[in-house]
């Protein structure tokens, strides 16, 4: 299975408590259908204290939704949906927008 937006992307949040916000990708569960979004989607988590984890409040990031998302082309820098074109043997994601291969 080809994802149409991989780790290291930049992309724009489309739905969610965090609607509006760029940021890069983490890295993607691909079967799942989720990724995470540096400094998106954090919740706050209390965790008592265990062996040496110390207690209090931690940084939590969840996965969200890969259709909650939409990428932003490195080239015209537009929110952009991903088309596929196969240049020689291999098959590459294309900016649906400037017509460009996204890198």
């Amino acid at each position: 299975m080809v994802m149409k937006i991989k780790k290291g992307d930049k992309v724009k949040i489309l739905l969610g408590k965090d609607r509006g916000k760029e940021a890069k990708v983490a890295y993607v569960l691909g079967k799942q259908k989720k990724l995470f979004v540096e400094g998106a989607n954090v919740y706050k988590r209390h965790v008592k204290k265990y062996r040496d984890i110390e207690g209090g409040i931690i940084d939590l990031p969840k996965p969200m939704n890969i259709s909650n998302v939409a990428l932003i082309c490195p080239n015209c820098h537009k929110v952009t949906r991903v088309g596929f074109k196969i240049s020689g043997n291999i098959k590459v994601r294309i900016c649906k927008k400037c017509k460009k291969e996204i890198i």
